[in-house]
């Protein structure tokens, strides 16, 4: 039986594949990589995003949203822009959240995009995919005040512990996404994920960012996946087949695929 396998969060648009796109969409189907969601980040990419799902329908999917990356003053702009973009074809909202690695200049407006965006997802009965770097107190906060909202979701990235994890089961049955930062050496990842149920994860790239051993310095892309599903087989003493079966199986029911 071939594997089948869905990278729940992929940049194909990213100037990384400016020039090989298709030929990384044709690898990831060689490798058993069957669909790919592709994140939204702001407005000034989101074009090239779209036309590359519309290219390859039932392949590529898209999600819609406002990154607190791309937050300053001006971000209720860029969020009617998202807002507008959004279709019957729009699997979720993402990627969102809260990020203070680099700056907490605009963390007010993070917090309020965050949250709108809580709200709307909840509004048009979609999930949405959240990016988490360095916030995690002000995001559960965030969390506890929209927890009325019913909203379901998954934390892409996923570089917190098992109890990070339970934590975030008060808010529903929700996921994490897992990458290749799973098979680098130093890792704490490992740790968490034997412990995180099979059903609660869902298998992602980030491509281009962040690939998996032995591809680190290099370009990621969704071919990878079976790297990272292989070692979640390896952390959890189980077969690739039911590590494949599971994720696939969440994927497409968190997304309605």
């Amino acid at each position: 039986m071939s594997l089948r396998f869905i990278d729940t969060h992929a940049h194909l648009s990213d100037e990384a594949f400016a020039t090989d796109a298709p030929a990384a969409v044709a690898r990831a189907a060689a490798a058993g990589v069957f669909k790919i969601i592709h994140p939204d980040v702001d407005s000034s990419e989101r074009a090239a995003a779209l036309a590359l799902c519309k290219e390859y329908p039932k392949v590529m999917y898209h999600m819609i949203g406002l990154y607190p990356g791309s937050v300053d003053k001006n971000w209720e702009k860029e969020m009617a822009l998202a807002e507008e973009a959004i279709g019957p074809e729009t699997v979720a909202l993402g990627e969102i959240g809260l990020d203070y690695h680099w700056s907490t200049e605009f963390e007010k407006e993070q917090k309020l995009a965050f949250r709108y965006q809580m709200e709307l997802a909840a509004k048009l009965g979609l999930p949405v995919n959240i990016h988490l770097r360095d916030a995690t107190e002000d995001f559960f906060k965030i969390m506890d005040e929209c927890s009325h909202l019913g909203v379901r979701g998954n934390i892409h990235a996923f570089s917190g512990s098992y109890e990070t994890f339970k934590r975030l089961q008060k808010y529903g049955d929700w996921k994490v996404g897992i990458g290749g930062v799973l098979t680098y050496k130093n890792s704490k990842l490992a740790v968490a994920v034997k412990d995180i149920p099979l059903e609660s994860i869902l298998l992602e790239t980030d491509s281009p960012y962040l690939p998996p051993v032995p591809h680190r310095g290099e370009r990621n892309e969704p071919a990878y996946i079976p790297i990272v599903a292989a070692k979640i087989a390896e952390i959890k003493g189980i077969d690739i087949e039911e590590v494949a079966e599971a994720t696939t199986a969440s994927a497409t029911e968190l997304f309605s695929l």
